[in-house]
């Protein structure tokens, strides 16, 4: 009563002896994915085999039988069942194999994606014949298949344009999803805690998903040394993959636009490390700290401390290091102006 035919075995000891009742090996020679039982009692016994078909599918390289797909649409309600934590776990299994495109199509094409995270269906948009788009939902799946099997970049590399169905319009220069990456930002925090993900893994999906566009308006000319400076401190401790994220999202069969894209890709990276090799980017402060704004403006703690330090940190971002005398100097001159303006 083992979830398939290909783990359905075992060695009899001392003397080893295979014992597969199920014929697994054959089934794992001809690459094929069965239950040892009808599909129907096995899904009974435990839905979540249901999900873990989609891991041997795609990890395994296995094709399902047909009455093993079709057993999973029509039983699929009773993953509902199942544990969130269960689930979860499951699903992470799966997205870090080394490809999980057929596991992740295999959740589609039986819905069975509907009852973990129903937004990926409604990553297939219909398309409009005249404003013809990307299909979201293929661009995806091949973007989670780029990336490495590290499971916070690939939850961001399936949600990344989870905003996009809600934030599609077409007008006069075609179809556009203005601010997909803010609405797929609080959509993937929600499906993510839904899950129940950890604090930490939301968070970091989360941020990736905001930031994942960032880098499109990227160009040697147009960006300062400050706004370099801005990218590589928003990202944080999630700069490489964001930056992974970001040269994987790139699925155009248009070769020269894809190498344009890594150049430019290439040509941040260069000018971040050497900013880096000038600047500890990943732990930017300002010149001075909270006690010495304390001191120079004889407040206590409290609101306007922090909107001080804020003031400092735009300007170390902008300017680079500041000193401490020009630092204080500016935290005067910014209290000052505040007073007046008052």
């Amino acid at each position: 009563r083992r979830d398939f035919t290909v783990n359905a075995m075992a060695l009899r000891l001392p003397e080893p002896e295979l014992i597969d009742p199920f014929g697994g090996v054959q089934d794992l020679a001809k690459g094929v994915l069965r239950t040892p039982l009808g599909p129907e009692v096995s899904f009974s016994d435990d839905p979540l085999r249901m999900l873990r078909a989609a891991r041997f599918i795609a990890g395994y390289d296995l094709e399902p039988e047909p009455a093993l797909t079709e057993a999973v649409g029509r039983m699929r309600h009773r993953l509902e069942i199942v544990s969130v934590e269960r689930v979860r776990d499951e699903l992470s299994k799966l997205l870090v194999v080394d490809d999980p495109s057929d596991g992740l199509w295999f959740l589609v094409d039986t819905q069975l994606s509907d009852e973990i995270m129903p937004e990926l269906r409604a990553m297939r948009l219909e398309q409009d014949p005249i404003h013809r788009h990307k299909d979201v939902l293929a661009h995806t799946i091949a973007v989670v298949a780029k990336t490495s099997p590290r499971l916070t970049v690939r939850l961001a590399a399936l949600l990344h344009d989870i905003g996009k169905p809600k934030t599609r319009s077409i007008g006069p220069r075609g179809v556009s999803f203005h601010h997909h990456e803010v609405v797929g930002a609080r959509m993937a925090r929600d499906r993510l805690r839904a899950l129940r993900f950890s604090n930490e893994v939301v968070a970091d999906v989360q941020r990736l998903v905001f930031l994942h566009l960032r880098f499109h308006g990227y160009r040697d000319d147009v960006w300062s040394d400050a706004a370099v400076r801005r990218y590589a401190r928003d990202a944080g401790p999630l700069l490489d993959d964001l930056n992974e994220l970001t040269r994987c999202d790139c699925t155009t069969r248009n070769e020269r636009r894809a190498r344009v894209l890594a150049a430019r890709m290439d040509a941040l990276e260069a000018r971040i490390a050497e900013l880096r090799g000038r600047e500890e980017l990943e732990s930017l402060r300002p010149d001075i700290d909270g006690n010495r704004v304390m001191e120079l403006l004889g407040i206590g703690p409290g609101r306007e401390v922090g909107e001080a330090l804020s003031m400092l940190l735009d300007a170390r971002l902008d300017e680079g290091p500041l000193g401490e005398a020009e630092a204080e100097r500016r935290v005067l001159a910014w209290w000052e102006a505040r007073r007046t303006s008052s």
